[in-house]
């Protein structure tokens, strides 16, 4: 799979299932998300590839914070329903 750092992904499965993640980090076959709520930036979640869908939007995370990342991720959803 090839999943960037920054690339804002849709969760396909678990209680997360829906919701727009971006992508902190890849390693060892796992992707780590976070949504600046449920997940912020200190504690991001493993997720399995499998169960992201990707979009084509990025973000630059250079000074990301929690606060900033919930506005990107609010706006993606903004537009996804327009």
């Amino acid at each position: 799979m090839d999943f960037k750092k920054g690339m804002v992904v849709i969760s396909k499965a678990g209680r997360d299932s829906g919701k727009p993640l971006a992508v902190m980090e890849i390693n060892d076959g796992f992707v780590y998300v976070c949504d600046g709520k449920e997940r912020p930036l200190e504690n991001p979640k493993k997720k399995n590839p499998k169960h992201l869908g990707k979009t084509s939007k990025t973000i630059d995370l250079e000074n990301i914070t929690n606060r900033k990342l919930r506005t990107v991720l609010r706006e993606h959803i903004a537009e996804e329903s327009e």
